[in-house]
């Protein structure tokens, strides 16, 4: 075979081809969101409207792709497998991050070493919801009936590890036995809370507010600062004396080595949508206390809330898997 020198013109050609294409600014194609929750939650629904909204400015469409099930692993996983170049994020909560590392024996991601956090999305904004079949009219009612019926009440949740904390610390506050009954999604909590075969659920609002204005199940307490405009007359539950109920937060992560400017990037157009009169708005009405952060002040809070997470999860026993 007969050697053919390529030319230092052809070299130059092509050394400058593939600068220009690496130095191109980012994003230059789709950026795709893993968000590790069925498809239809308040958490997919606002992703979805946010990445319309951040589609103008980056220039670039946010596709999302639903990753549910396994307590968030299945999503955290594909997110912390995925190339550090900016175009995979993912949306994970408390659950993904903080709380299964202390309660998965053999967990197929180190939220630590995996994942950078891009910005403190949202808290969401939980309530006491009741089945119309329970005769009671309060909180406090609802507390007498759970401390004089041990075993009688069941309190619907989407899993049973971390999304099975908040019945735990209900018992714990209570002294009290309320089972715990998993479901997979928050529509068929809903509908159980509605025949009656579930009495509770300590469950985000969002996507609920006509089914509890239409009386179909009760609202008794809301999880949030202040009373909410939708609900005037319902407490919080601080006044309803549970202030020290778990919060439940999402964010927006990326894998670790996805370099500083990306997620800087990332982080201002978040920022400056949840910032926005309007988009604030749709949140409010999504049930969601937005928490925008910098990643700096992200970073600070997920070492506290995973120190955190583990005594929670010692001190309500939560089980290993």
């Amino acid at each position: 075979m007969r050697f053919r020198p390529v030319s230092f013109m052809a070299l130059t050609v092509a050394a400058l081809s593939s600068f220009a294409a690496f130095a191109q600014p980012y994003p230059n194609k789709p950026i795709r969101i893993i968000v590790a929750i069925a498809a239809g939650s308040p958490t997919d629904v606002v992703m979805r409207a946010a990445a319309n909204e951040v589609l103008g400015p980056l220039g670039q469409p946010l596709t999302i792709e639903n990753r549910p099930g396994g307590d968030q692993v299945i999503g955290a996983e594909a997110c912390a497998k995925s190339a550090p170049d900016g175009y995979t994020l993912c949306v994970i909560s408390q659950t993904g991050i903080s709380t299964n590392p202390h309660v998965f024996s053999n967990l197929s991601y180190d939220p630590a070493r995996d994942f950078k956090g891009v910005v403190q999305l949202w808290f969401l904004i939980q309530g006491m919801i009741v089945s119309g079949s329970v005769p009671v009219k309060s909180v406090e009612e609802l507390r007498a009936l759970a401390i004089a019926k041990p075993g009688s009440l069941n309190l619907g949740n989407l899993g049973v590890g971390g999304p099975d904390l908040h019945r735990r610390w209900l018992n714990d506050k209570w002294n009290t036995q309320i089972v715990g009954i998993p479901y997979k999604g928050a529509n068929l909590v809903m509908n159980a809370l509605i025949s009656g075969e579930l009495q509770i659920s300590l469950t985000a609002l969002g996507g609920l507010g006509g089914q509890l204005k239409a009386g179909k199940v009760r609202l008794f307490a809301v999880g949030s600062t202040r009373r909410l405009r939708q609900f005037p007359d319902v407490p919080t539950y601080a006044e309803a004396g549970l202030d020290d109920a778990p919060r439940t937060w999402w964010g927006l992560f990326a894998p670790a080595a996805t370099s500083d400017s990306v997620i800087r990037r990332v982080n201002s157009e978040f920022v400056r949508l949840f910032r926005e009169p309007r988009f604030a708005e749709f949140l409010e009405n999504q049930f969601l206390e937005p928490m925008p952060t910098t990643p700096e002040d992200f970073a600070a809070f997920l070492k506290e809330d995973f120190e955190r997470a583990g005594v929670i999860v010692k001190k309500y026993n939560l089980p290993r898997q």
